[in-house]
């Protein structure tokens, strides 16, 4: 009983309040990347568009079809992407992975709204469903600069 006790705990007010109001889940109409990302374990995918411009991104649009919890990271992810760099999504990134494997701190600013998922260390199964929105926009922004829109 103390399992399921546990996994309620998890599911916060402020996870579930997350997961409610995704922000962009409109996708582009001609987006200079897209790139869908899914979880084997559970099935959980994010497909994100992006646009960028001096490096930054313009505009962002995103299909999430997961968990609260990873429903709950895209929303952070939405919430902070425009005007990110692809250093800043890839930085995100590690130091989410590494706040969810390694007992590391939440992200830097603007994505430090991420450490609503620090209770979720301990359900590995449920850490790739968190990583997809943020993995599908550093991916998506290589590909935009790799196709000169950056």
């Amino acid at each position: 009983m103390s399992g399921e006790t546990d996994l309620i705990k998890l599911y916060s007010a402020r996870i579930l309040a997350l997961a409610a109001d995704i922000p962009h889940l409109d996708r582009l109409e001609v987006p200079h990347a897209t790139v869908k990302k899914r979880s084997p374990l559970c099935g959980s995918t994010v497909t994100v568009d992006v646009k960028v411009a001096d490096g930054r991104i313009t505009d962002f649009g995103q299909d999430v079809k997961a968990c609260a919890l990873g429903q709950a990271s895209a929303s952070v992810v939405g919430d902070a992407i425009i005007g990110a760099n692809r250093a800043q999504v890839e930085t995100a990134r590690d130091q989410l992975k590494a706040m969810l494997k390694q007992d590391g701190p939440a992200p830097e600013a603007p994505f430090d709204e991420l450490e609503v998922l620090i209770p979720a260390r301990d359900y590995k199964n449920r850490h790739a469903s968190i990583m997809l929105a943020l993995e599908a926009t550093a991916e998506a922004m290589e590909q935009a600069e790799q196709a000169d829109c950056a």
